[in-house]
């Protein structure tokens, strides 16, 4: 079995990282390119960077600060945020990262997908999807829709459908993020994880919600995820990321041994 990775995800805003609950009351937590350093120090398999303001505003992504953070990491390095072209793909990757996330821009225009799988390989192409729980209704037959702009708009699109979509038109991996469960410590929405990692055959990550050690556990085995998105849980000092992989060591889940 190959082994579950814990991903440190950096929400930046203005050039420093950022975290709030269910998108909103945001407080400011630190420098992104110590943070990085720290947690790849720490053992972490692979960091998120996400310039969260981006689509919303509709600018490029903060090229000079993911280049100091790919300046000091050696470990995979996904980034996002306001990638609307394919030009732009390139400069992310030219930058320092190895992968580059699509969201909002996805959704507008899917062909990003493809083309950007196309000329960089499906393996460097994540897209992400803020998703949030509405009720099974017409057009959203699975009960959870696609939210795009920092949480701002809704569009209309099923998660479960747009999953499979975006698989088909090349994604390599897809970043889950539950809206109402972020920020809140409580465990990642199982149910959609479950949903999503048993449809798609390409690696999904959990993210939203981690608050303690058994929310990993319960996202790796009942979620069936590929892999763990944290933020509060580290920013915050309640948790190191050693003390996590020995806790799913001891459960038996697969992990990178970083201690």
């Amino acid at each position: 079995m190959l082994s579950k990775r814990i991903i440190p995800c950096l929400d930046v805003r203005d050039g420093r990282t950022t975290k709030g609950v269910r998108f909103e009351a945001n407080v400011d937590i630190g420098d992104p390119v110590a943070m990085a350093r720290r947690y790849y120090e720490e053992g972490a398999d692979e960091i998120v960077f996400y310039d969260i303001t981006a689509s919303h505003q509709r600018r490029a992504i903060m090229l000079d600060v993911v280049r100091q953070v790919a300046d000091t990491i050696f470990i995979p390095f996904s980034v996002g945020g306001g990638i609307r072209s394919l030009e732009e793909m390139r400069a992310v990757l030219l930058a320092g990262a190895e992968k580059v996330s699509v969201n909002s821009a996805a959704v507008r225009s899917p062909e990003i997908i493809a083309r950007g799988a196309d000329a960089f390989g499906s393996q460097c192409i994540v897209l992400g999807m803020d998703v949030k729980q509405v009720g099974v209704r017409e057009g959203i037959p699975s009960g959870y829709e696609v939210v795009i702009d920092g949480g701002r708009v809704y569009t209309g699109i099923d998660a479960l459908q747009w999953a499979l979509k975006a698989q088909g038109l090349g994604a390599g991996e897809i970043c889950l993020n539950s809206i109402d469960a972020d920020g809140t410590r409580q465990g990642y929405e199982l149910t959609l994880t479950a949903l999503i990692s048993g449809q798609v055959s390409i690696p999904v990550i959990a993210s939203g919600g981690a608050g303690e050690p058994e929310h990993l556990r319960d996202a790796l085995l009942q979620g069936r995820a590929d892999a763990v998105l944290i933020a509060s849980m580290v920013h915050f000092g309640t948790h190191s990321i050693a003390g996590l992989k020995s806790y799913l060591h001891a459960c038996g889940i697969p992990v990178r041994r970083s201690w």
